[in-house]
């Protein structure tokens, strides 16, 4: 089933219905609450954004379920949401240092292959940013982007024992094969705070596992058209429509 667009009778009448469930209210960040920049350092979240989303927490839950780490992303953001999950779903703020070691250790041998071609992947123009429980390869700012996918096709095939791989916006992102996605991070918050549904929003290929997974009374939104194969419900033209939904939202509330 083909995405439509939430500014359309059916769109507008699933948000009413999941509204109704009170349901967790969680968002990706980047691309999705704040647009893609260049230079991830310099996202941030509008002010347009920012006031909804305080003024939504208020009403309901509300989980920022992000890419990036906690820490990175809580001061990116502008208001304090009940709960951040942080690197694809493996990050909690209370989680323990023995899990978190479990998952950060598959990744060692993969920091070794990254030292040891550090020149080759800088003359490429890729950067690695070591999260601890994850790490992204990141070309966009790759005057080659053609090579610089070639270079880590060449040097991540295989794929490294004991990590997941996946691709993104200009990014290859490694995992610990058994960390957990977004999908099992909202399907926890859910149940935590004992909601009837849920709303998620995304824009890449790491919140696909939402979508595909999500039932069929949650509200699945994908920023963006740039995939028609999406699995997602329904999409936004991009992340600038975002202070529109949060304020229909919020109107609905009321």
């Amino acid at each position: 089933m083909r995405m439509q667009s939430l500014f359309t009778p059916e769109g507008e009448a699933a948000l009413a219905a999941v509204l109704r469930l009170r349901p967790l209210m969680a968002f990706d960040f980047d691309g999705t609450l704040a647009p893609i920049v260049a230079r991830p350092d310099d996202a941030r979240v509008s002010v347009a954004v920012t006031s909804r989303l305080e003024a939504l927490t208020a009403r309901l839950p509300v989980a920022i379920v992000t890419g990036r780490t906690i820490a990175d992303v809580r001061g990116r953001l502008g208001f304090e949401p009940q709960f951040i999950v942080g690197n694809h779903g493996a990050e909690e703020a209370q989680s323990h240092g023995t899990q978190a070691q479990r998952l950060s250790e598959p990744l060692d041998r993969l920091r070794a292959l990254l030292n040891a071609r550090e020149a080759d992947l800088r003359a490429a123009g890729i950067g690695v940013e070591d999260k601890g429980l994850s790490i992204a390869l990141h070309y966009r700012l790759s005057r080659d982007r053609g090579h610089a996918e070639q270079l880590l096709a060449a040097l991540l095939n295989p794929t490294p024992e004991g990590l997941r791989l996946f691709a993104g916006k200009m990014v290859v992102n490694a995992v610990a094969a058994d960390a957990p996605d977004k999908a099992d991070a909202v399907r926890a918050l859910v149940s935590r705070v004992n909601a009837a549904a849920a709303f998620f929003a995304g824009d890449d290929v790491n919140d696909e596992p939402v979508f595909e997974s999500a039932p069929p009374h949650w509200l699945t939104l994908r920023v963006g058209r740039d995939d028609p194969g999406s699995r997602a419900r329904f999409c936004l033209e991009g992340p600038q429509q975002m202070a529109l939904v949060l304020e229909r939202v919020l109107t609905q509330l009321a």
